[in-house]
């Protein structure tokens, strides 16, 4: 009989513990990106997150004779699973120590709790919508993680394989890019052609243009098109969006963001690229993921002042109609140069589907090396 025991995380305590235990479990990783633990409440509290207004979740902590040992929530996003014509439950927010009975009692409430609700398969890692974190890492344990993704230990993809019923549903890539002394010729040339040929400019924004003029909105709007087509994506709402605006640009270095407009259609938007200073230092400099007492000097110091060696690739999206066009070179042109400026040594580029050569196509010229992979795993439970 296990000796573990499954809590359903009910109270304001029970939530602080079911963040805290990250902490605890990553307590001096020098590859795990910590999240804020303030970001972490918002994400996880039903009057805060938007995705609330489409997903229902509970979250479960595993106790061994009183102690955390791990935890895991269970999200049914029922605007993805209408849009993808399936019936998922998803776990996500994993973490467990290496005992197999911990991983499996966690695994066992998502799969409990799936059943109660009609769903008949379980997938994750994943999040409410494609903004969280996805995918369990399995190769790259030994590489600095990013904000945007998941860090965990190398025990965690060998428990899945023993538990067994689990499949690969879709694996993802990184990679690591050289950041050149110059923006590469293939790129600039490419730009200055779509400049000419269709009228196409790279530009960049104003707080005021993202705040008053609409611009934060017509972004997300951008990428609910170019992502549509993205493994489990759900539409992100205008509650959702209004959040992710007053959430993140308040403090976004917009040289490092840049739009693409076509100028024969009165400017409309057709591509962007948000990039960050690796916050990943910074992040593990704040005691427990507290701002206080000395946590926001650390991400003032890498948001603004740029000190640190790592560009973060978090968002670039063009549309369909304009990626034949070569549009992305515009990008990469504009924002080399600033990343030289800056000092910046090498770009970390967001998750990838493995089988999305096109977008993997366009590192190129920055010399790419692919050094993590994650996957998502899927179980029936009917």
């Amino acid at each position: 009989m296990s000796s573990i025991q499954i809590k359903k995380v009910e109270t304001k305590k029970d939530l602080k513990a079911f963040i805290e235990f990250h902490y605890d479990l990553y307590e001096g990783n020098q590859y795990d990106a910590p999240n804020l633990y303030s970001d972490e409440l918002n994400t996880l509290s039903r009057n805060k997150n938007a995705a609330f207004d489409f997903c229902e979740a509970e979250y479960f902590l595993a106790l061994k004779e009183g102690k955390v040992v791990g935890r895991v929530a269970a999200i049914i996003n029922n605007k993805a699973n209408e849009k993808w014509d399936k019936k998922d439950v998803r776990f996500g927010w994993i973490d467990f120590i290496d005992d197999i009975e911990v991983s499996k009692a966690l695994l066992k409430a998502v799969e409990d709790y799936g059943r109660e609700k009609g769903m008949t398969s379980v997938v994750g890692p994943l999040g409410f919508t494609d903004m969280d974190p996805e995918g369990m890492l399995t190769w790259g344990f030994d590489q600095l993680g990013t904000m945007a993704t998941i860090y965990n230990y190398d025990y965690y993809p060998k428990h899945m394989e023993k538990l067994g019923g689990w499949e690969k549903d879709n694996d993802y890539v990184e990679y690591r890019l050289d950041v050149p002394e110059a923006a590469p010729e293939k790129y600039t040339k490419i730009a200055e052609m779509v400049e000419k040929r269709y009228n196409l400019h790279a530009r960049k924004l104003t707080k005021k243009e993202v705040f008053e003029g609409g611009y934060g909105k017509k972004l997300f709007d951008l990428i609910n098109v170019t992502y549509s087509h993205l493994y489990g994506f759900s539409e992100l709402s205008e509650r959702q969006i209004d959040q992710y605006v007053k959430m993140y640009f308040p403090f976004a270095d917009l040289d490092l963001i840049t739009v693409i407009e076509d100028g024969n259609k009165d400017n409309q938007l057709v591509g962007l690229a948000i990039t960050i200073p690796s916050l990943t230092r910074a992040l593990q400099k704040c005691h427990r993921g507290r701002l206080f007492p000395f946590g926001w000097w650390h991400l003032l110091r890498a948001i603004k002042f740029h000190k640190t060696e790592v560009v973060d690739l978090l968002l670039i999206g063009v549309l369909p109609e304009y990626r034949s066009k070569g549009a992305n070179s515009l990008v990469f042109a504009d924002l080399i140069p600033r990343y030289v400026k800056y000092g910046f040594k090498w770009g970390e580029t967001h998750v990838e589907m493995e089988t999305n050569e096109s977008v993997q196509s366009q590192w190129g010229p920055l010399d790419p090396t692919m050094h993590k992979k994650r996957r998502c795993y899927r179980k029936a439970i009917g």
